[in-house]
């Protein structure tokens, strides 16, 4: 039988400095017990090496609390309100204060699983092209099947998760969308701290959601909103749904730029325990935050937030815009069963070209990495990690099967649309490291993608800071890439190479606007033989993306 100490118990008692700690991420993506490891362990230099595979702004509390020395993730930065790099891990990263190593979504989970399977080793078909090849547990092996690109077990020594329910024997229930799978639980050393929204006399009958059993977990803590500010989705079960609780995000990533000390005081140092984090929430917060899970509750948001009709295009506008037409005709020239939404403004421009090829006949569905397909985005949400989507997604699973499947497996034929912060001439994307400059924010399942699709669409804006000769830091190689497409115009793979191919309609002549796009690369871009001339982008398409957007907060600017 698993401990049923309390949580600050349970910590003591299970982690130990110098440990290496998976934080297991799912659709929750946090846990009370990381929260708790957080306050006991403050400025006492305990040596962790934290393996989480997207940080986020939370991960913070691990940097300020000078709680780790080595960091191995797919994912370091803020997600709310946008997708942007952090001064927290930026700062303790460009200093070697904490050393990172830099993997994909797929790569990341097959590491555990490897763990988790007992094997020395696991074969993969991302990462290689790439910079993180240089990798020490990634190698390039000669074999009788060709050459092989191999990934090392990857170890914790405890595992930190949340869950919807345990039975008194320790068995936990997790619900799908599990991003990087439960592989993390199997494999760590010595086990895991669970933390549930319920603990139940038994799982009759509910055995077929039980992911973690109980001789894998050191302890149990019965925790509700234990995932806060992560949401849980509980289909079917006896405890409730609740959402994100997104202004909470955007606080903590305020606080990575500014006193985040203060912010640590009353939310990790200052309460004693999970009860008293609840009440400094409140009820009415959390009970708002069950509503958020109600699948209809976008409404809120949207009447909260109305679409402005008026304001004209941003330079972003413009490049989802002429990009939700590049993916709908990526669709119709490749015959795709899929599309991959990436983030940001790649994901709007995704979900309009994908409901543009449905349209017009088409049966491609939406998918993303934290393990959906045939999901359908709610108005008045741009983020991926939408709970409202997942009781309509007729298929949910984890990133191995739509990073390693529905990407790149047989009988399957997908593509991407992805962002970066530097394009170049080859297609390769840096979302990772500015040589000599900032740390980004990392690959996040771009790599898996652009190295498995059957074809990639990238939007960017037409910069010559964006669009430059060669990256120096490849996050994810580029010969998938079959477009690049911008505000001024797009480039298109044409016998092997980026050439400007389309331009939109507008003053002056052809030639013109030809000029005006190659003027916005770092670099002498070709140009094809003819140039097709792009309509311009109506009202409506416009309003398409804001309707998912209406703050633009992806959508304003550039």
């Amino acid at each position: 039988m698993s401990d049923r100490s309390s949580l600050s118990e349970a910590v003591e008692r299970h982690v130990r400095p110098g440990d290496t700690i998976h934080v297991m991420l799912g659709h929750s993506r946090w846990t009370a017990a990381a929260r708790e490891v957080a306050r006991q362990f403050w400025g006492r230099d305990p040596g962790f090496t934290l393996v989480m595979v997207s940080l986020g702004s939370l991960g913070a509390m691990f940097f300020r609390g000078g709680l780790l020395r080595r960091v191995v993730t797919a994912y370091s930065g803020d997600s709310f309100p946008t997708y942007t790099p952090n001064p927290v891990f930026q700062a303790a990263y460009s200093s070697g204060e904490v050393e990172v190593e830099h993997w994909s979504i797929l790569t990341f989970a097959q590491r555990l699983e490897a763990a988790a399977r007992g094997l020395p080793a696991v074969v993969t078909s991302s990462v290689g092209g790439s910079s993180m090849e240089l990798n020490p547990g990634y190698a390039r092996v000669d074999s009788p099947f060709g050459m092989l690109g191999l990934l090392a077990p990857l170890v914790p020594d405890v595992t930190l998760l949340h869950g919807a329910l345990a039975d008194r024997s320790g068995n936990v229930v997790i619900s799908e969308p599990m991003l990087e799978g439960a592989f993390g639980a199997w494999a760590a050393r010595r086990g895991v701290i669970a933390t549930v929204e319920k603990v139940v006399d038994s799982l009759e009958y509910l055995g077929h959601r039980a992911q973690v059993p109980a001789h894998r977990v050191l302890a149990v803590v019965e925790a509700p909103f234990g995932a806060h500010p992560g949401g849980l989705y509980a289909p079917g079960l006896p405890v409730e749904s609740y959402g994100e609780d997104i202004p909470f995000w955007v606080e903590a990533r305020e606080a990575c730029r500014g006193d985040f000390d203060a912010w640590a005081r009353t939310y990790v140092l200052g309460p004693s325990d999970h009860a008293e984090y609840l009440e400094i929430l409140g009820r009415e917060r959390l009970e708002a935050l069950r509503r958020r899970a109600d699948p209809g509750s976008w409404r809120e948001d949207a009447a909260a937030h109305p679409m402005t009709a008026s304001e004209p295009a941003s330079a972003w506008e413009r490049a989802a815009g002429l990009a939700a037409r590049e993916v709908c005709r990526t669709v119709e020239e490749l015959g795709a069963d899929a599309v991959l939404a990436g983030a940001g403004v790649a994901n709007l421009a995704a979900w309009v070209g994908v409901e543009a090829a449905r349209s017009a006949g088409s049966r491609v569905l939406l998918t993303a990495e934290l393990g959906m397909l045939g999901y359908s985005p709610t108005p008045a949400d741009p983020y991926i990690f939408n709970h409202r989507v997942f009781p309509g997604t007729p298929l949910l699973a984890d990133a191995g099967a739509v990073l390693g499947m529905i990407v790149g497996g047989p009988g399957t034929r997908t593509i991407g649309c992805l962002g970066a912060a530097e394009v170049d001439s080859e297609g390769n994307l840096n979302s990772t490291l500015v040589p000599d400059g900032p740390f980004l924010v990392g690959s996040g399942g771009a790599n898996d993608v652009a190295s498995r699709a059957d074809g990639c669409v990238v939007v960017t804006l037409a910069r010559p800071g964006r669009l430059v000769e060669r990256v120096g830091y490849v996050t994810s190689p580029g010969q998938r890439v079959v477009s690049v497409v911008t505000d001024l115009g797009v480039l298109r793979r044409q016998d092997g190479v980026l050439r400007i191919a389309a331009v939109p309609a507008g003053d002056g002549s052809l030639e013109d606007r030809v000029r005006e796009m190659a003027s916005g690369c770092g670099f002498t871009p070709l140009v094809a033989r003819e140039v097709e001339e792009l309509a311009p982008l109506s009202s409506e398409e416009v309003l398409s993306l804001r309707r998912y957007d209406p703050e633009r907060l992806f959508l304003a600017g550039g």
